[in-house]
């Protein structure tokens, strides 16, 4: 049922603009994923994210097999059952939550042992068990349990992570039985580009339907994350989607969309409006500031989200001052129709051939503070 096709590229760079058809619907690409980590994207609903144009959402299989696991979401008929989601949905693995929320654990050559985060009880993360979660909550797209080493690590540790993910990899892809799903591999290798060569190489030999890459923008330099991207990706099929995991600063979609990525998810936007900080056409905003307690002026005057229509800088800064619970959902509805937006600009730049000014706009804004 999964099936990804490329309708159009730009002729200036490799981005491409395409299309994935799942048993829940299609996904145009690019495309960003709002990260529903516990069948919930904080303080919003399911209708919120379908007003601002989301397709895809993708949740976590860590944290729904903890919680409240994986028998009784299928028992009730579903991971898009549950959470009134009819789109299609994608899930993380869990193997880097597994790594980072662990109280304590133990990777070994057939999965991870681990504390949950929860109650410290003791649980065995396998490849087979992994892809068990994934198929009882239905979701469109599965990724393979791989690891996600920590940087800076040394070449002979990489070797061996990479090494672990490519066996991981393949039990996944063994245990896989309903073809509606999708499965992606995870392109490891640090920050070593003859590594990620090895990691791709071997994912496609065990054969994918999609191919994601994973263990960057975990504190290596940028200009690094962006040249292990560029060279990962050239060693991935055209034919086949990429995804690039948890990389989510507007300057940094675009410049992957630019070497050819198609998918993308992120905390980002939600977490940053949370702590008050906003995404803007000119650059970042933080509500908390004083400059804003009589501001009549929305967070953006070219921004036609609900926030932005209904209520004034002074008001979403009273709120977050007075730590009122409502100011969490305005702001997380600001940002993400930010990003909505986003990827539906950069659909539209790649269709009409003006997809480096929206790159050269964007990347002037990384890291700029409309404070």
């Amino acid at each position: 049922m999964f099936k990804f096709e490329i309708l159009n590229s730009d002729e200036a760079s490799k981005a491409r603009l395409g299309r994935f058809h799942t048993a829940h619907g299609t996904v145009d690409t690019p495309a960003f994923m709002p990260v529903a980590t516990q069948a919930t994207v904080k303080t919003l609903t399911t209708d919120d994210l379908k007003d601002m144009g989301f397709q895809m959402l993708i949740v976590n299989a860590y944290h729904m097999y903890l919680r409240p696991g994986h028998e009784t979401v299928k028992k009730l008929g579903g991971i898009h059952k549950f959470m009134a989601w009819d789109s299609p949905l994608t899930t993380d693995s869990g193997g880097y939550q597994v790594l980072s929320l662990s109280k304590a654990r133990k990777i070994k050559d057939d999965g991870i042992l681990f504390q949950s985060h929860i109650d410290g009880s003791s649980h065995m993360f396998t490849p087979e068990k992994c892809m068990e979660i994934q198929q009882a909550l239905g979701v469109d797209l599965m990724m393979c349990l791989d690891e996600c080493p920590p940087y800076p690590s040394d070449r002979n540790y990489i070797k061996k992570s990479v090494e672990l993910t490519t066996k991981w990899a393949n039990l996944c892809k063994q245990s896989k039985k309903n073809k509606d799903n999708a499965l992606f591999g995870i392109v490891q290798g640090g920050v070593y580009p003859d590594l990620r060569e090895k990691s791709s190489y071997e994912l496609q030999e065990i054969g994918f339907e999609g191919y994601a890459v994973g263990g960057l923008g975990v504190g290596e330099e940028q200009e690094k994350t962006y040249e292990i991207t560029e060279h990962t990706l050239g060693t991935l099929p055209i034919e086949k989607p990429r995804y690039l995991m948890g990389l989510g600063n507007p300057e940094d979609i675009v410049e992957a969309v630019s070497k050819g990525v198609d998918l993308f998810d992120c905390v980002i936007p939600t977490r940053n409006a949370r702590n008050g900080t906003l995404f803007t056409s000119k650059g970042k905003l933080v509500i908390k500031n004083a400059r804003y307690s009589e501001d009549e002026e929305p967070i953006d005057n070219n921004c036609e989200c609900y926030t932005c229509r209904t209520y004034s800088r002074a008001y979403l800064r009273h709120l977050f001052m007075a730590k009122e619970l409502l100011v969490l959902r305005l702001l997380t509805i600001h940002n993400l129709y930010y990003y909505g937006a986003l990827m539906r600009e950069i659909r539209g730049s790649i269709a009409n051939g003006d997809f480096a000014n929206l790159l050269r706009r964007v990347q002037s804004l990384g890291g700029k503070r409309n404070c």
